[in-house]
């Protein structure tokens, strides 16, 4: 297939997926699956896992730094551009709209009817994805030991980071006792330097406290709030009031949470604001995957490198599964939403090839029918 095909094949998948996409990082990362691989074959399974383990150990948004991996292995350096544009957009734009109007009017629109539905279906389609991944990462009893370890790593409350790391070096301690005449190679640790961003605040400082939070942004994009109540609530540049509906916005739009950040810095400067704050929150995500992307082919064929991965990717998908546990958890709650999910899990099983993007709008449909009952 020529080039600019590829290219438009890759704006086509992921800004669908960027206007489909509820969830968060999981929920993306199994649409992104079903895409990629199930549908149209880009990259084997094993190799989905790789890219997934690796991004999960650089800062920023994981999904949306799995739809640059995934562009990159379709259409090289300018696919992994335009997949990651194509899916940031649509959130962006659908945020920006809402910042206006929370400018404009001081409150936003009620949207939780509409995606009520939406929820139940996206707990399914990761609880999907967790298990077919879980197939592939499992392949002998001290992986699926080290996936155990990761999940209790996970329900005590270890951060998503840390829960990686000490899988990896689990795995290459296991390495390491079968193999005793080799040694392992030093981690060199990622040094965080803080700084408060003071005031009068422009587009300038804007961009440049989003760059410093993108560049270390570690774990689940809902730690970016975390991160905002330091840089920006606790120095009086930001109401926490705000903080809390940018959160709303959050759970109320498609694709990557962090979008958030063009809601945040349009309350402070506007339109510029808004964009400044999405550039300097999304540029160090392009910069490490355009970096890393060439180079894992030729760390995949380190022995060592190769156990650590198979460490890393098999803790990823615990944290998916215990994501999708702690979902189901909070949103099965009543029977409406529990008789949505088996729905889906039907549809899934009967119709095997069913398109996630279908799955989700008929799931809206009907949780909006059922709360009328």
């Amino acid at each position: 297939m020529p080039a600019n095909n590829n290219l438009k094949e890759v704006a086509s998948v992921f800004f669908k997926l960027g206007i489909v996409a509820f969830g968060g990082p999981a929920a993306h990362i199994a649409m992104m699956r079903d895409e990629v691989v199930q549908k149209r074959k880009w990259m084997t399974e094993e190799h989905f896992l790789d890219l997934m383990g690796v991004t999960n150990l650089i800062p920023g948004p994981n999904s949306t730094e799995m739809t640059m991996h995934c562009g990159h292995e379709r259409a090289g350096w300018k696919g992994l551009f335009i997949a990651g544009i194509c899916f940031i957009f649509p959130a962006v734009l659908i945020t920006c709209i809402f910042a206006w109007l929370y400018a404009e009017y001081g409150q936003l629109p009620n949207a939780q009817k509409y995606i009520y539905g939406i929820k139940p279906a996206v707990i399914v389609i990761i609880a999907m994805a967790a298990y077919k991944l879980g197939r592939k990462a499992i392949k002998d009893i001290s992986l699926a030991i080290l996936g155990t370890i990761a999940l209790i790593f996970y329900f005590l409350g270890l951060s998503e980071i840390m829960t990686l790391i000490l899988t990896g070096l689990l795995g290459a301690l296991i390495y390491y006792l079968k193999q005793p005449k080799n040694h392992l190679n030093s981690l060199v640790p990622i040094l965080v330097l803080n700084a408060h961003i003071v005031q009068p605040i422009g587009n300038l400082k804007i961009f440049l406290s989003f760059l410093k939070i993108g560049a270390i942004l570690y774990g689940s994009g809902y730690v970016l709030f975390a991160f905002l109540d330091t840089e920006l609530v606790s120095t009086g540049l930001l109401s926490r009031q705000v903080l809390l509906d940018a959160v709303a916005v959050g759970q109320i739009t498609p694709g990557p949470v962090l979008s958030t950040a063009s809601f945040i810095g349009w309350q402070m400067n506007g339109l510029g604001g808004a964009l400044f704050a999405t550039i300097g929150m999304f540029l160090p995500s392009f910069l490490f995957v355009w970096l890393l992307n060439p180079l894992i082919p030729m760390l995949s064929k380190s022995k060592l490198v190769r156990v650590i991965l198979n460490a890393i990717n098999v803790a990823a998908v615990a944290l998916i599964a215990g994501v999708c546990l702690s979902m189901a958890q909070d949103t099965l709650a009543d029977w409406r939403s529990v008789v949505i999910a088996v729905l889906s899990i039907c549809c899934m099983f009967i119709f095997k090839k069913v398109n996630n993007v279908l799955l989700v709008i008929g799931s809206a449909l009907f949780g909006y029918i059922l709360q009328l009952i």
